[in-house]
C-alpha cells in the first residue's frame, strides 16, 4: 500500500519542482530518509537510496518509486559510510545509471542509550564513525558531482548543488546518556560549515537539518520509553507535540528548492522549540525517572528498542 501524501509532504510545494534533478541520499531507506526521498521524487525527482542492506534499500527504493509514475528509484545496499571507496562507487554508479547527483542527504547515523561510565571506546568511536566520518565520506564522494551539477543548472528554476546534512540538537545544551552522538553531532555541523565556505564560492550550498524528537522513527523508539504517553511527550515541547517525518521532509524540500538559494552554513532546526527546554525530552527515561536522581541511582528505562536485556543501569 503506497504511503498517502500527506504523511511526508504538505500542500505548500508544486508539482514538479525537482523535475529531471536527482537525489543522492545516505540512510534513504529509514523512517526519516524515506520520508525526504518521498517527498522529493514527488516533486519531479528521481533517486538513489543509500543503505547497508540490500534487501531493505532494495524494497525501500521500489515502495518509493511508487509516489509518481515514471520516477527512477535506484536502491544501493551493501554500503557502509565508513568507507569512502564504497560511497564514491555508489555515486559513480547513481551518475551512471540516473545521469547526474544534484541534491544530496547525508542521513545514515547510529544511536542508544549509554551512560558515559557505560560507554566503550569501540562504541563511542561506532557512532563517531557513522555520523561524522560518514558525512565527510558522503560529502568527499558526491562533491564533485554537486559542483557540476550547480554549474549546469545555476540559472534553472531548480538550481542543483544542494547539500543536507541530518543533525540533531542535544549539542545544544548536553543531554545525558547521549555523549557519543552530542560529539558526532557537533562533528557533523562543524563539517557542514566548512563545506559552506569551501564550495560556496563554486555554487553549493551545505547547510544541516536539525529533528528534534520524531513520532514513529526507530531512532526515538531506542531513545524514549514506551511507558511515557503522547500527551507526556507532548508537555516538554512548547509546540506541544513531538515532530512527524513530514516536518523534516517539508524543511528538506525547502532548502532542496529555489526557494532556499540563500540558506547557506546553517543549521534548520526542526523540533517545536524543544532545544530550548532540553530537560522537556526524557531520553531514556520511564515515567517518574527525574534527572539527577536516575544517574544517582543507576536507572535508565528497560523499555527501550534494542536495548540489552540486562539494561537499566546508569551507575556514575
Amino acid at each position: 500500500m503506497t504511503v498517502p501524501k500527506s504523511e511526508y509532504l504538505s500542500n505548500a510545494w508544486a508539482d514538479g519542482i525537482f523535475a529531471n534533478r536527482v537525489l543522492f541520499i545516505t540512510g534513504g531507506a529509514g523512517t526519516i530518509g524515506s520520508a525526504q526521498t518521498r517527498a522529493l521524487v514527488h516533486l519531479g525527482a528521481d533517486a538513489c537510496i543509500i543503505g547497508r542492506s540490500v534487501e531493505k534499500t532494495e524494497k525501500a527504493a521500489a515502495e518509493i518509486a511508487k509516489v509518481r509514475p515514471g520516477a527512477r528509484v535506484l536502491g544501493i545496499g551493501g554500503v557502509d559510510v565508513r568507507s569512502f571507496d564504497a560511497l564514491k562507487a555508489a555515486a559513480d554508479r547513481c551518475v551512471q545509471e540516473l545521469g547526474s547527483i544534484d541534491y544530496v542527504v547525508a542521513g545514515a547515523a547510529g544511536n542508544f542509550i549509554a551512560p558515559l561510565s557505560g560507554l566503550s571506546t569501540n562504541a563511542f568511536k561506532t557512532v563517531m564513525d557513522i555520523d561524522a566520518i560518514g558525512t565527510f565520506n558522503t560529502l568527499k564522494a558526491t562533491v564533485p558531482h554537486l559542483v557540476a551539477s550547480s554549474r549546469r543548472t545555476r540559472s534553472s528554476a531548480a538550481p542543483g548543488g544542494r547539500f543536507v546534512a541530518v543533525s540533531a540538537t542535544f549539542h545544544y545544551t548536553g543531554m545525558p546518556l547521549q555523549s557519543h552522538v552530542s560529539a558526532a553531532k557537533a562533528a557533523v555541523d562543524s563539517i557542514i560549515a566548512s563545506a559552506a565556505l569551501e564550495y560556496g564560492p563554486l555554487g553549493l550550498t551545505a547547510n544541516c537539518v536539525a529533528p528534534g524528537a520524531i513520532e514513529g522513527t526507530e531512532g526515538m523508539e531506542r531513545l524514549a520509553s514506551s511507558l511515557v504517553t503522547r500527551e507526556e511527550r507532548g508537555k516538554g515541547i512548547p509546540s506541544g507535540r513531538w515532530g512527524t517525518v513530514r516536518d523534516i521532509a517539508d524543511a528538506t524540500v525547502f532548502l532542496m528548492s529555489d526557494a532556499g538559494s540563500y540558506v547557506n552554513g546553517t543549521t534548520l532546526v526542526v523540533d517545536g522549540a524543544g532545544w530550548r527546554r532540553q530537560g522537556g525530552l526524557e531520553v531514556g527515561l520511564d515515567p517518574g525517572m527525574t534527572y539527577p536522581d536516575f544517574l544517582v541511582k543507576g536507572e535508565i528505562s528497560k523499555h527501550l528498542k534494542g536495548g540489552k536485556k540486562e539494561g537499566g543501569k546508569a551507575k556514575l
